[in-house]
């Protein structure tokens, strides 16, 4: 386990440098930055420490960062400072899941007990996690990629096998179905679990700047670049790399990116000095690969570079019996996270949501745990649930749209494996398509399958 460390926030310099200067004298080991994004990259299951965060900043404030933070591990202690006397905002934070509030002007060695109790507090949850992994009960990986099928059982295997290892990895899977989890904790059981994890999304990068936002460029390297500045592939030095949706990047910068994977060196805009590169490199991808090579729209090399070590990420349409455990799960997760009392959710709400075609996958099925948390219908287009007594037709309905929503759903909502799967006519299948409301999701070629 690394030293524990305080990642300290302000936007002023000097209230920043003398804070810092305070609590080292205190035997801390400090980090500073003068915004908060830079700390999400140092964040994650094994981080071993506490951030301190001024409330009221530019771009990103204390509160936001609390809420991404908790978004990552809730159990991560951070600890709000603020100029301003606001009971309110005091309030609000201890209900986000604040570890303590603390208004300026502070006593240092005030502070100093504060983020000494709170890293006793981290160090037993960090030590708990590591003993229940060695006793071999459900650890991290489990609570994050929680499941009972055979699908989730060889996942986790794969991605502890591969996460022990060093290889870069090509992780394969729909919208929504949690690929950046799956990314998150490969870092985290890796050596380099410590390191920088850095998230880039390669759809979102604007094409003019995408060479500057990767590699980092010198003072003139084009037009307004006054100063050098750091790239995000050696912001990651020593961490990992994330390329979220690889088949959006550019195809000539495909060709650059795949000599960073070969040699591990990187160039800045407008430098000759090569920068050796020690990172590792996870891409994730929700539509497949293999076409987009066969289309000219991604490279071969680059494919095959990618796909040593692959990951794929199971949608709920393959595994349907985790519904009921993982919707429960998330429910609590939102109370926990809307600061409210546990619910009991009716078990016809539980049969409603297990027969569904979840088409938006884990993020669609978290959003109705989100809902019902708010007291709003899980499944908003149907109107509020049911949860008083129901027909026997009314079930048998409930469950046939279920079946017919998934099997859509695993068949992309091409209609002939999903009749033939049913032992139902065409015709048959798609009357009960428009009854329930499910012909939306069948595919616009789907008229073809008979042909």
């Amino acid at each position: 386990m690394t030293e524990p460390c305080v990642l300290l926030i302000d936007d002023e310099n000097e209230m920043r440098r003398s804070s810092a200067q305070a609590l080292e004298l205190f035997d801390l080991t400090v980090e500073t930055f003068s915004s908060a994004e830079p700390v999400l990259e140092l964040i994650g299951y094994a981080f071993n420490g506490v951030v301190v965060s001024d409330i009221r900043m530019p771009g990103m404030d204390g509160m936001t960062l609390l809420q991404r933070i908790r978004e990552v591990d809730p159990e991560v202690p951070v600890i709000l400072v603020t100029g301003h006397a606001d009971v309110q905002l005091a309030v609000s934070a201890m209900r986000a899941g604040v570890y303590d509030f603390i208004e300026k002007p502070f006593a240092a060695q005030h502070l100093a007990a504060v983020i000494r109790r709170a890293m006793d507090r981290r160090s037993l949850v960090l030590e708990n996690r590591r003993l229940r992994a060695v006793a071999g009960k459900r650890d991290d990986i489990e609570a994050r990629l929680p499941g009972r099928t055979q699908v989730m059982v060889d996942l986790r295997y794969r991605l502890r096998a591969i996460g022990a290892t060093d290889a870069d990895t090509l992780i394969i899977g729909e919208t929504g179905v949690g690929k950046e989890v799956v990314a998150r904790a490969l870092h985290d059981v890796s050596s380099r679990a410590s390191r920088p994890f850095i998230a880039i999304n390669c759809a979102a990068l604007p094409a003019t700047l995408i060479e500057s936002e990767l590699f980092g460029h010198e003072p003139g390297a084009f037009p307004g670049a006054l100063r050098p500045r750091y790239g995000k592939f050696e912001h990651g030095r020593g961490g990992t790399i994330l390329l979220d949706e690889i088949g959006s990047m550019p195809f000539d910068l495909q060709a650059k990116f795949l000599r960073v994977l070969q040699e591990r060196i990187i160039t800045r805009l407008g430098s000759n000095e090569q920068i050796p590169l020690d990172v590792r490199f996870i891409a994730t991808s929700k539509v497949d690969l293999e076409a987009e090579v066969a289309a000219g729209r991604f490279r071969a090399d680059l494919f095959y570079r990618l796909n040593v070590a692959t990951l794929r990420v199971p949608s709920l349409a393959q595994r349907q019996a985790d519904i009921p455990l993982l919707f429960l799960q998330l429910v609590r997760e939102a109370s926990a996270r809307y600061n409210r009392n546990d619910i009991d959710v009716p078990p016809e709400l539980i049969t409603d949501i297990a027969t569904r075609g979840w088409l938006g996958n884990v993020r669609e099925l978290r959003n109705a745990a989100d809902r019902l948390v708010l007291g709003l219908s899980p499944t908003p287009e149907d109107g509020p649930p049911d949860t008083g007594p129901q027909r026997l037709a009314d079930r048998v309905a409930s469950y046939e749209r279920g079946l017919i929503a998934s099997a859509l759903v695993a068949h992309g909502g091409s209609l002939k494996p999903v009749y033939e799967q049913l032992g139902v006519s065409r015709k048959t299948l798609y009357e009960k398509m428009q009854k329930y409301g499910l012909d939306k999701y069948a595919r616009l070629d789907a008229s073809q399958d008979d042909a």
